[in-house]
């Protein structure tokens, strides 16, 4: 299937219609309206139409959606039959709690290295993942195929690891570090800072007590 450009936005919203509807599927639901998405996910109807307007006509009006064909085309589109490996890099409190829980909602992604400094970590695996030395990083990334990292270092050094991680090819990293990291031109950064997540959530608790349902506003880059 030839690759289509769709919003940024749109993009990020695939795999939540994609989980909802492996639900459906799984209890045997046939078809389902923008409407109930929009019930079960929170997310205006009309911006699930459009959504998926963009990929082409999956619904009939006045039927709505049928989800096996929709589940499977998502499942096509996002590419859910294969398996993405990931390494993360910083094996602290953080680092080891996203190893415990490795994507275990998703089939299609799997962090199979951890890498840390620390020789006391180093050698160890953590439910089964192995935790190496930096200086092993090629190696393995090499034996798996890896194109993307997760980055959870100390703020002072994670310009520097990211430097050694576009050296060994990594072109995509999902930054937990405050830090806004400088990348070449074809590397990807996502930047995952969860003290402006909890902040951005106060503040509209605080401001805005009585509304329902705010989509808050994506302050990673």
């Amino acid at each position: 299937m030839a690759e289509q450009k769709i919003p940024q936005v749109t993009a990020k919203r695939l795999p939540l219609y994609y989980r909802y509807l492996e639900k459906l599927h799984a209890i045997g639901k046939q078809r389902v309206s923008s409407s109930d998405l929009s019930d079960a996910l929170q997310i205006d109807p009309a911006t699930i139409r459009r959504d998926f307007s963009y990929l082409g006509e999956l619904g009939k009006k006045g039927y709505g959606y049928n989800v096996t064909y929709l589940l499977q085309f998502l499942r096509d589109f996002l590419k859910q039959d294969e398996v993405t490996n990931v390494v993360l890099i910083g094996v602290g409190n953080l680092g080891t709690a996203l190893l415990r829980y490795n994507f275990y909602r998703s089939h299609n992604t799997k962090i199979v290295a951890g890498f840390d400094q620390d020789p006391g970590k180093v050698g160890s695996d953590i439910d089964g993942i192995p935790v190496y030395s930096m200086d092993r990083l090629q190696e393995v990334i090499a034996l798996h195929n890896v194109e993307v990292a997760i980055l959870t270092v100390p703020v002072n050094v994670a310009q520097a690891t990211a430097d050694f991680l576009f050296e060994a090819g990594i072109r995509g990293i999902l930054n937990f570090t405050p830090a806004r990291l400088i990348a070449p031109p074809k590397v990807r950064i996502h930047n995952i800072d969860l003290t402006i997540e909890l902040q951005t959530l106060i503040y509209f608790l605080k401001n805005f007590p009585d509304e329902e349902n705010i989509e808050l506003p994506d302050v990673k880059e």
